[in-house]
């Protein structure tokens, strides 16, 4: 990028408007002149006239560009920029300098301490647009922390979500498994009734036969998921119709016998119907209960 490119681009120079520079050399006009030369784009400027008041500045102040002077008393550009990493290490550092001490600069600029090196007397055009990449170079940086933080926030958030997602299905599992085994243990005990019973779902179609009616009808008289009006005989699926009701049977496979049919569930949450038959003695009489249903 040359002056022209700066000069027919301030709104990209905007950009960096409002960021903090901190400039370091221990001659006066040197400060006073690139004070001048900055101030159109829009920086605020800290200044120091050595390398220990630039450390002071950068350990009270948010800095995010600095440049120093190479050759200073006490303390070099190249040492007081090391320091300031340490101190400072997301500011972009940049040596300006009139001479050039390629050793001590090009360690420099390995190792990380220094971003770019300028020498004096400087290109105004040169310098802004080195700045001002300084200064973007920064914003980059600070944009990718705030992603990489994100990012981390967010892997963080669905670590915690995929763990409490592995305990609700956990729980599931388990509460599936003891249902499991409350139905076995339900379906066993009504096995060992010497009673028929028999269970119609709310598709109207067979889902239980125990033991006991097994014995007491013909073979295939029980036909599990067919619907009960087609398998059954006609008055044990009529009553899932109007169950909850009660009535007497005087002969069905060969005995007679109290059918009660009541409804499983609630009226908003219907889980069907359980038949159960009561032997009982040929010459009872006919009748029809209502029943209160069992909820």
């Amino acid at each position: 990028m040359n002056a022209e490119d700066i000069t027919s681009g301030e709104t990209l120079l905007q950009a960096a408007a409002g960021g903090t520079l901190l400039v370091v050399d221990d001659d006066e006009n040197i400060i006073s002149a690139l004070k001048r030369l900055l101030r159109r784009d829009g920086y605020r400027v800290l200044t120091a006239t050595s390398g220990k008041q630039g450390l002071e500045i950068l350990l009270r102040d948010m800095v995010d560009v600095v440049i120093s002077d190479q050759r200073m008393p006490e303390m070099t550009g190249v040492e007081f920029l090391r320091q300031a990493k340490s101190i400072c290490p997301d500011t972009v550092r940049i040596v300006l300098s009139g001479y050039t001490e390629l050793a001590s600069v090009t360690d420099a600029i390995n190792e990380g301490a220094i971003y770019k090196f300028l020498t004096k007397p400087w290109d105004d055009g040169l310098l802004r647009a080195s700045i001002h990449e300084a200064f973007q170079r920064k914003l980059l940086n600070d944009e990718n922390r705030r992603l990489t933080q994100q990012l981390s926030l967010a892997k963080d958030q669905l670590q915690r979500q995929n763990e409490r997602l592995q305990a609700a299905l956990a729980d599931q599992k388990m509460a599936m498994l003891l249902g499991e085994k409350v139905l076995r243990l339900a379906k066993d005990g009504l096995d060992q009734l010497p009673i028929p019973v028999i269970g119609i779902d709310t598709g109207s179609r067979v889902a239980f036969v125990n033991f006991a009616a097994m014995e007491v009808a013909p073979e295939n008289t029980w036909k599990i998921g067919e619907l009960a009006q087609l398998g059954l005989p006609t008055i044990v699926s009529e009553c899932v119709r109007i169950a909850p009701v009660q009535f007497t049977i005087p002969e069905l496979f060969g005995k007679g016998w109290i059918l009660d049919a009541r409804p499983l569930g609630t009226r908003d949450s219907p889980r069907g119907t359980l038949v159960t038959l009561i032997p009982v003695s040929p010459t009872a009489q006919v009748g029809i209960t209502a029943t209160t249903p069992t909820v």
